[in-house]
């Protein structure tokens, strides 16, 4: 009988567990994960802090006892010390009884995910410092931030923002201290602007942001009460969120011999293969290649380790299947606020060699005279010399998302931004204006380009 081990199982290695247990009915398939829970969404946790819903188990996709009816054993709270590809063993360690045990495998799939990176901070170690990764850190934020006035987040990416409108939600005053000269980095200048002027316009109140800073101590003796900051600030905390990053858990495939990416992820073929036979690895422990510069990059994103999850059970199972890139595509919100990219932003483009030009349209979603229309700002970039589509960046009240992600098929083709304002898109008062937003956008970034040649 083949032995098909997995290390992890949350989105990766989850997702490969049940598709391995589809594609080969009489394998022996076990799953070790340190963490208490498997498959589950951590994508989720901010909703759940926020309060959109009080049962944390509504994030779980499948519970062990699940898998166990599928003849998958999932072991929680073991955790892999070691793997032995000449032996094609693993070493375990039982978390519970603290006990070693040897595992054989024949196939074996790396899926140890990632975890926050913790900045050098004096006093890190106080109580009621977070970090959120896990079901049991969203639970005890949860319950810190019910009992809170003042939090204080580190960091201002999609972690951080979900999380500020969580807090502010909740009651809570809240100080976002970012190292970056702005939020939301991974957008553009122009577009993170709108972002940062958008939170405080609602809730200046209740927020400050801090850009170009960094916590460098925590104040209290037992409890955290307060930050200090590298510019001599000092804030109020009855809880602070470390939300400056993750790192992906490469240390166990990198003592087996296992090779690294540019990037520092493990470095994988299109079939999830490393360069040890027969141990594959997917998930955010992984290096992708980008689709529009076919460079290697590292987007630690859910969507992504499902799909490479799935494509590494295939594999595993026998079969051809190919998992070609990313286009880092990706989308969340501040209350009604959405923000969605995909591709690359201008300012990657320019480090890797384009020539960026783009346009910013901003435009109402929906024929004006409907209740609901609302207003929604697009960033379209293309190559001055090919003229082909490099990214887009879309945030509004509006649907910013649907247009992002009508821009990821130009985009994976590749496609010229003149065949793209061909698309036919659909149109009807409660969805669009006549002409859809995109399409202005591309017709704007077409005429530009013409002037560049004329």
């Amino acid at each position: 009988m083949e032995k098909i081990v997995i290390i992890g199982g949350v989105a990766a290695g989850a997702k490969a567990a049940a598709k391995s247990r589809r594609l080969k009915p009489e394998a022996e398939i076990n799953v070790y994960t340190e963490d208490t829970h498997v498959s589950y969404s951590a994508c989720g946790l901010p909703f759940f802090i926020e309060g959109n819903f009080d049962d944390y188990t509504m994030l779980f996709a499948r519970d062990p006892k699940e898998f166990e009816e599928n003849n998958i054993h999932i072991h929680l709270r073991n955790r892999v010390t070691k793997i032995l590809p000449d032996k094609k063993q693993i070493i375990v360690l039982d978390l519970e009884k603290n006990q070693e045990m040897n595992v054989d495998y024949d196939k074996l799939l790396i899926a140890t995910g990632a975890r926050p990176f913790i900045p050098r901070i004096k006093n890190i170690d106080l109580k009621n410092v977070f970090t959120l990764r896990t079901i049991e850190d969203g639970v005890n934020i949860k319950e810190k931030v019910l009992k809170s006035k003042h939090a204080v987040i580190v960091g201002g990416g999609y972690i951080g923002v979900e999380l500020l409108e969580a807090f502010v939600k909740q009651g809570l005053k809240v100080t976002m201290i970012e190292f970056a000269p702005r939020i939301m980095p991974i957008f553009d200048d122009d577009i993170s602007d709108l972002i940062k002027a958008h939170i405080l316009k609602r809730d200046s109140e209740n927020v400050e942001i801090i850009n170009s800073d960094s916590v460098v101590e925590l104040l209290g003796e037992n409890e955290v009460t307060g930050v200090k900051t590298q510019n001599g600030l000092e804030f109020n905390a009855d809880l602070v969120i470390i939300a400056t990053g993750v790192k992906p858990n490469v240390e166990l495939a990198v003592d087996a011999g296992i090779e690294l990416g540019e990037t520092g992820a493990i470095k994988v073929s299109p079939k999830m293969e490393t360069n040890i036979p027969d141990i594959y690895a997917a998930g955010d422990c992984v290096e992708e290649i980008n689709l529009v510069s076919k460079t290697p990059v590292w987007v630690p994103l859910g969507s992504t380790a499902g799909k490479e999850g799935r494509c590494a059970a295939i594999n595993i199972c026998g079969g051809d299947e190919c998992f070609e890139g990313v286009l880092g595509s990706a989308v969340t919100r501040y209350f009604g606020l959405t923000m969605s990219i995909t591709g690359l932003t201008e300012k990657q483009a320019t480090k890797l060699g384009f020539e960026p030009i783009s346009v910013i349209v901003n435009k109402l979603d929906k024929v004006g005279y409907m209740p609901e229309a609302k207003n929604i700002t697009i960033k379209l970039i293309a190559d001055a010399k090919s003229r082909i589509l490099l990214g887009a960046q879309a945030i509004g009240c509006g649907d910013a998302d649907k247009r992002i992600n009508t821009i990821t098929t130009g985009l994976i083709c590749p496609m010229t931004v003149d065949d793209f304002f061909s698309n036919d898109l659909t149109y009807a008062p409660p969805y669009s204006p006549t002409i859809d937003p995109l399409l202005t956008a591309a017709q704007k970034l077409i005429e530009k380009l013409n002037k560049l040649v004329s």
